[in-house]
């Protein structure tokens, strides 16, 4: 009864974190921005999925099943992976175009004017 209450719980947090993606796509303006949204929630939503199916299966089987992480793992490692090709198809499709596009991020460490002599 408990387990099924926490696969519960799970699932409705992977619901949740959809609906944030999903109105995050809504109101965020520009696609560089859009795509954030979705990355975010998308990690959230997948490891609280594979948690709930870890605990059912677990459950059901009397015996401890770890071959669901497999697919989250699959996914945790693609996704971010798409994201970035994604996001550089964008941005080389929007220089192309001639539009304009998004400031690089400033780096953590600030960038000498000049090179460094050795």
């Amino acid at each position: 009864m408990i387990n099924d209450a926490l696969v519960a719980a799970l699932l409705l947090v992977s619901g949740a974190a959809a609906l944030i993606s999903s109105l995050g796509l809504l109101r965020l303006r520009d696609f560089f921005l859009r795509m954030h949204a979705p990355a975010i929630c998308y990690t959230l939503g997948s490891w609280s999925i594979g948690l709930a199916s870890v605990l059912y299966f677990s459950a059901g089987e009397k015996q401890l099943t770890l071959h669901v992480w497999l697919v989250v793992v699959i996914l945790a490692v693609t996704a971010p992976i798409t994201t970035v090709l994604l996001a550089r198809a964008a941005l080389f499709r929007s220089r192309q175009a001639g539009r304009a596009i998004p400031k690089p991020l400033l780096s953590a460490a600030p960038v000498p004017d000049k090179p460094l002599e050795e």
